[in-house]
């Protein structure tokens, strides 16, 4: 049992995390990792056991454990049909729909791969979302308005989410203003790319 290896994602199951971020863990050196001939990511059980023990008790990988719990929320309130009411959700047509519903899952993995690097490479991470968002709106012949009241809508959903999962945690007062100062710091760098790109695509046509 103690030298049992697993996969990347065995060790994202393990550690409660999206595999996303054991990867990002793994690039940055913080994770004990090690790799097969064919260039395999492997993870011993013993010391991933180890090092969660380690990091839960100094506090460190509890943001992880959290976002999943928010995006069990998230995908909660979105099917409850908070979408149908959105002005610029009501322009689109079903496969539109369904590419913005979709959408959400990048600023949330992203967010997620924020808070487990602590901000590592949060500049690009923040430009390639607000790009997505961007091009994903002109696509549909979205107004800038809409762009950014799309991005909103996911972003304030994500926040909400949050609010509800912390409470219900109690989780402490300062590692939530500490939590929330992440999110918006990095959302709002979505947001600048997100109307930057949008205004150069317009500028193209």
């Amino acid at each position: 049992m103690t030298d049992k290896w697993l996969s990347l994602s065995g060790a994202a199951k393990v550690l409660g995390v999206h595999p996303s971020t054991v990867r990002l863990w793994s690039d940055k050196g913080v994770l004990p990792t090690h790799k097969t001939q064919g260039g395999h990511r492997r993870y011993k059980q013993v010391e991933l056991s180890l090092w969660a023990e380690s990091n839960q008790m100094s506090g460190e990988i509890e943001p992880e454990h959290m976002m999943q719990e928010v995006i069990k929320t998230v995908r909660m309130q979105i099917s409850e049909g908070r979408l149908q009411a959105e002005s610029w959700y009501q322009k689109l047509d079903e496969d539109a729909r369904a590419q913005y519903r979709m959408s959400s899952r990048s600023l949330f993995h992203g967010l997620m791969n924020y808070v487990a690097t602590h901000g590592a490479d949060a500049e690009s991470e923040a430009y390639a979302i607000g790009y997505e968002y961007a091009s994903r709106a002109h696509r549909y012949s979205l107004n800038y308005v809409d762009a950014a009241q799309a991005f909103l809508f996911f972003r304030n959903t994500l926040i909400d989410s949050v609010i509800k999962v912390y409470r219900e945690a109690n989780v402490s007062s300062g590692k939530t203003a500490e939590t929330f100062g992440k999110m918006y710091t990095f959302t709002d760098d979505i947001l600048i790319s997100l109307l930057q790109t949008f205004q150069a695509l317009n500028s193209h046509r």
